[in-house]
């Protein structure tokens, strides 16, 4: 019962936080750790900066993002920039944090797990911070000590004090004094409505005022006998619930203005004005989001210019590494029930490149295609290309993945080939036939920024690296089951090359007559990797040397020592092993030793992640394409 216990321990833990003091009580705790009375900028920042913070050539890393956000960081330093100039108490503090991107593109990911951090930090001792018992915004506690003393208290205490009571505790000051308050510990929480406000607008004619500013208790204005006596207003709007943490406001640019200025309104003065009250401050870190149309709507009305200056903007891309798209991919996948499904090897891979290339802008050089520059933001280095070119063909489209394929609609098409397979597994081939479907259904087009053709086009790309890959991973399947095979046939390659260096003969492996070295033989060999007749002697004695070296520190020369050597090996196998596929795989009735050695590479498959299902498939599929012609350049 570990679980129990954890439960239990839990418990406790959260009843250690139950901390209540006096006022006097917590200036001594602010003498102890000043960092109580932080601010939220400087609080969200030192959580964040709480994680780790790596150097890179790029710049700083932030750990705590790891597990949050795949990709490119920078938009990431953006955000860390703006949270560190405000925790500084810089002009940038009074202005709304606006992140802008497609759909599926994280902003929403990234303002939920900065609300999770305020929570989780708060219950730690170095984010603790306190509120005055009964205030509807749980203030910070100084807020009691009255403006004329504050600059000797802060001096004293070594902080900063900043802010206003609220009209229920100074109408409670007023008439009770200090020593009627009692200052609590805090855990901030988006479920407990504590610290933590999230405002998404609905249908225009449910919107109002009071969701972000309160409103007021009929009942008890009559209780009070008067609309102005704060103990009849509802301090529960949004915005002051998420007074000392984090405000979001999910897609503010479809607001109407009285709304964005609202918030404005809170970033730049830390105040809002409350119906029949004095302004109220609150302290949060204001983060809205939205999407890239409403962005570029917002910014082309002249009447928004200087409502545009009052923004910080960190513009957050699709990925454009095919790698990093697929951790996204897999991460979704562990979430949903099509995370219960075996997905094939190479599936996720494909469907992140047709992702990639639907994101890319094509390059001034137009020797670099689409496919190309996708391989080469993979970190592949082609030809003469290095990083400092491909960091010029980043800085050719600054917001380079702003429109394409999103992760959600991958998942849609990966949903779509689960529905169509019938059994509990998806491979790149149901991939590709469901791709296929969308896109002669227009279900992608207008929603990516590519026309109908390119689709086509990326889908020719992609199905070819499939056959690729595919063909490698049955070759190799085929190679480690037959390794036996293998190094005979390196064994015969190494007497044979021996034997035409030292120009001596070989016995025949079946008469045992001697015989000339069998040159043909060794050109098979080497012509699968394109050695050249003029280069066959420097590579045979290449070969021999390692051999020859390898020997003398008492090694054996394996099929896979040399890699150019194996591929050769590989490929020659592989062509030997195709009228055994062909023939297995065309005949109703295989016979006993074909059924033997498939069930050898099936098994071999399957170690390389591959289902039963998935397996065969992949068999058939190259049986397929060994026996088709060679495509013509460009077909599907």
């Amino acid at each position: 019962m570990d679980w129990m216990a954890q439960l239990m321990d839990d418990y406790r833990a959260t009843q250690r936080l139950r901390w209540t003091g006096t006022l006097a009580e917590y200036v001594a705790l602010v003498k102890e750790q000043p960092t109580i009375t932080r601010l939220a900028h400087q609080r969200l920042n030192d959580a964040i900066r709480a994680a780790g913070v790596e150097t890179t050539p790029e710049g700083p890393r932030y750990r705590f993002f790891d597990p949050v956000l795949v990709g490119d960081d920078a938009p990431l330093r953006l955000v860390m920039e703006y949270l560190g100039g405000a925790a500084q108490g810089l002009d940038v503090r009074r202005r709304i944090l606006l992140l802008i991107g497609p759909p599926g593109s994280g902003k929403s990911t990234l303002v939920a797990a900065l609300k999770r951090l305020v929570g989780d930090y708060s219950r730690t001792e170095a984010g603790a911070l306190y509120g005055i018992v009964d205030c509807p915004i749980h203030e910070e506690p100084l807020h009691l000590i009255p403006p004329h003393l504050r600059d000797a208290v802060a001096t004293d205490l070594g902080v900063t004090i900043e802010g206003s009571l609220c009209p229920r505790c100074q109408q409670r000051y007023d008439a009770e004094g200090p020593e009627a308050f009692r200052v609590e510990r805090l855990v901030l929480s988006e479920e407990q409505r504590l610290g933590v406000g999230t405002f998404v607008p609905g249908n225009e004619k449910d919107l109002s005022l009071d969701h972000l500013v309160g409103s007021l208790d009929f009942s008890k204005i009559a209780e009070y006998g008067s609309e102005s006596d704060p103990r009849a207003f509802r301090f529960d709007g949004e915005l002051e619930v998420a007074n000392r943490g984090i405000m979001e406001q999910a897609e503010w640019l479809k607001l109407p203005q009285t709304y964005q200025y609202e918030l404005l309104s809170l970033a730049m003065e830390r105040q809002i004005k409350l119906p029949r009250y004095a302004m109220l401050y609150l302290d949060e870190v204001v983060l809205a989001h939205s999407n890239n149309h409403e962005y570029a709507k917002f910014v082309a009305d002249k009447s928004n210019e200087a409502m545009a200056n009052r923004v910080f903007v960190v513009h957050m891309p699709y990925v454009v590494n095919t790698v990093e798209e697929q951790t996204i991919y897999t991460r979704m996948l562990a979430q949903g029930a099509v995370g219960q499904t075996h997905v094939a090897p190479h599936t996720l891979a494909l469907a992140a490149r047709f992702a990639v290339l639907t994101r890319l802008e094509p390059a001034a050089d137009a020797s670099i295609d689409l496919r190309l520059k996708s391989r080469l933001y993979d970190g592949e280095r082609i030809g003469d290309v290095t990083d400092a070119s491909v960091r010029a063909l980043r800085e050719e489209h600054p917001h380079e993945g702003m429109t394409g394929l999103s992760p959600r609609d991958t998942m849609n098409v990966l949903t779509h080939a689960l529905g169509e397979t019938g059994v509990p597994c998806v491979n790149a081939i149901d991939y590709l036939r469901a791709l296929k479907d969308w896109i002669q259904h227009e279900r992608f087009v207008g929603t990516v920024g590519k026309a109908r053709d390119d689709l086509e086009q990326f889908r020719t790309w992609i199905r070819e690296e499939w056959d690729e890959r595919v063909r490698t991973d049955v070759q190799k399947a085929f190679i480690h089951a037959f390794e036996t095979s293998a190094q005979t046939l390196l064994d015969a390659y190494l007497t044979h090359a021996e034997a035409w260096g030292l120009k001596e003969q070989v016995p025949d492996p079946v008469t045992g007559d001697l015989r000339d070295p069998d040159t043909a033989f060794l050109r098979q060999i080497e012509e699968r990797i394109g050695v050249s007749e003029i280069a066959a002697s420097a590579f045979r004695e290449e070969i021999l040397k390692k051999a020859g070296a390898l020997a003398r520190r008492g090694g054996r020369f394996e099929w896979d020592t040399h890699p150019r050597l194996k591929e050769a090996l590989s490929d020659k196998l592989f062509a030997d092993a195709k009228q055994l596929m062909v023939g297995a795989l065309t005949t109703k009735t295989p016979d006993p030793e074909q059924q033997e050695k498939l069930a050898d590479v099936q098994a071999r498959l399957k170690d390389a992640g591959y289902c039963d299902h998935c397996a065969q498939a992949a068999l058939q599929y190259v049986g397929w394409l060994i026996q088709r012609p060679a495509p013509e350049k460009g077909a599907q």
